[in-house]
């Protein structure tokens, strides 16, 4: 019996070597497309697979290994990929010829994980064009005025928090996780948490399982990334039934509450039943000025409004949850821990801030974008430390990609073929942005910001599927750091990691070590 179980295994192994693994290898070689050899089973992926490196530094060996090249070949697991590393081809893709490249690469599933499944970031087609046009409005700028009011609310309590212990150390990266969740659930959820005094709060506990996974999520989340037909078959949960429970009784909660009650409150959960009900809005076209990063909404209505069930309006609050809670706290951490090492920029950011406040006293929606060094210092977080690693784009018809270089051949994309259009390692690359690993905001001055050549930062997307909730998250950041940097002044600690490294063994962008940093009250 074990000799016939070592003999399956072994021919499984070799079928899998010669009819998958070489398919793979002799399938970009035959369409010129130029590729790194790689591992069987985990392809070009195998280093960071096994924590040995960020999944970036797998991505950006291959984006290197070519450098005259428009795009190359990536070994993700079992699955050819096209890598594109010319800004050019990838404003073509993600703009110029999107309605070829609507749809992303499936990740989560509907049918086994419904309120990531059914969001807006995994919609397909037409039903995604009809929900980004439906949910528009809601992110528009005269509805973000009315958010930030929460957002300063929630940035007064952390300000009150870090005065009881100036000049101790403090795990930042913990606490502007406490922020964004308490913003998401003021902005989003209708709730009104102080996570940094009620630390076991129920609503804290539970978000913070949907980004610690366990050991059967991180299986799931590798087999649904890499092997997605067989992740249906086993129809494994990527998100816990505990965690997914709790989010929709909440929610629904929240939702019956407001309509027996008849409340009102200009918050997420509002503005959605809005759309649920067919009467969200968009407001006249006004001039806004939230920031250099901000993206635009290009989509327009095409008739009539589809209808949406309340499942399906459920699944965009807790996308809206998701995305801004985890990723925005990232560029808040790093914000905060490239201005402990880099006290020049701290102290060129407080003098701007120090003579708005004296000017302005409240900082408001109508005002922020006055504070051009502050939106410097968070365009060269999210350039140095993108929340996003790379557009992803699954193609929809038939489609020719130029020649990869000069004298090559074209390059022809079937239905389901996949296209990473690069984000980090292009913010990174040295040919775009000079001393990469430099903390430079002045790159993105006005004196200097149309020198970066377009489609080399992207730290929200690019095209009718870039961030939907670009403005937000700006909002969040800047009111966040306009408030530490006015009361206090950030120092490194003795576990401040100088210079900030990335960490390998999370898929997510963080520092290495974490952030650790001390307070000093400036007045």
């Amino acid at each position: 019996m074990f000799a016939e179980l070592i003999i399956f295994i072994i021919t499984t192994l070799l079928f899998y070597y010669i009819y998958v693994y070489k398919k793979i290898h002799y399938f970009f070689r035959n369409k010129d497309v130029k590729f790194l050899p790689g591992v069987p089973i985990f392809g070009n992926m195998y280093d960071s697979t096994f924590g040995k490196k960020h999944y970036i530094e797998d991505l950006e060996t291959v984006y290197k290994a070519f450098p005259n090249e428009k795009y190359v070949g990536l070994i993700e697991g079992c699955a050819p990929i096209v890598l594109i590393r010319d800004p050019e081809l990838i404003k073509i893709i993600t703009i110029k010829d999107f309605d070829y490249f609507v749809n992303h690469k499936q990740f989560f599933d509907e049918d086994t994980d419904p309120l990531i499944g059914g969001s807006l970031f995994m919609m397909k087609g037409d039903k995604w064009r009809d929900m980004r046009v439906t949910l528009s409005p809601a992110f528009t700028g005269s509805k973000m005025r009315l958010m930030m009011n929460f957002m300063s609310q929630v940035s007064y309590n952390i300000i009150d928090y870090i005065k009881d212990h100036v000049s101790e150390e403090i795990h930042i990266d913990d606490l502007t996780r406490r922020y964004t969740l308490d913003v998401i659930a003021s902005a989003g959820f209708g709730l009104q948490v102080n996570s940094v005094k009620e630390k076991d709060n129920e609503f804290f506990k539970m978000s913070n399982k949907l980004f610690i996974p366990g050991l059967k999520q991180k299986l799931a989340m590798f087999i649904a990334s890499q092997y997605p037909k067989l992740s249906k078959k086993l129809g494994w949960k990527i998100l816990s039934e505990e965690t997914m429970s709790y989010f929709k009784n909440t929610i629904a909660y929240t939702i019956n509450d407001r309509e027996i009650n008849n409340i009102v409150r200009p918050d997420m959960i509002h503005l959605l039943l809005e759309a649920y009900k067919g009467t969200l809005k968009a407001t006249q076209a006004e001039k806004d000025d939230i920031g250099f990063a901000t993206t635009d909404e290009v989509l327009k209505p095409r008739g009539g409004i589809r209808k949406w069930t309340e499942d399906e309006i459920m699944s965009q609050l807790f996308a809206f949850f998701a995305a801004g809670f985890d990723s925005v706290a990232g560029a808040i951490t790093a914000s905060v821990h490239e201005l402990a090492i880099n006290p020049g920029v701290q102290e060129k950011l407080y003098q701007e801030i120090k003579e708005f406040e004296e000017n302005n006293k409240t900082l408001s929606y109508e005002n922020v974008g006055q504070l051009k060094y502050l939106d410097c210092v968070v365009n060269e977080t999210l350039r140095k430390w993108p929340p996003s690693i790379f557009m992803d784009r699954v193609c929809t018809k038939p489609y020719e990609l130029p020649s990869p270089r000069e004298g090559g051949k074209p390059y022809r994309l079937n239905p389901g073929d996949i296209v990473y259009n690069m984000v980090n390692v292009i913010h990174m690359d040295e040919q775009y942005h000079p001393r990469p690993h430099a903390f430079d905001p002045d790159r993105f001055s006005d004196e200097n910001k149309h020198k970066i050549t377009p489609f080399t930062f992207m730290p929200f997307g690019m095209g009718p599927r870039n961030c939907i909730a670009s403005r937000f998250a700006l909002l969040e950041i800047k009111v966040i750091l306009y408030d530490l940097v006015l009361n206090y002044r950030i120092v490194k600690s003795a576990n401040t990691k100088d210079p900030a490294r990335l960490k390998r063994d999370d898929f997510r962008i963080k520092i290495f070590g974490g952030t650790y940093v001390k307070f000093e009250l400036r007045h």
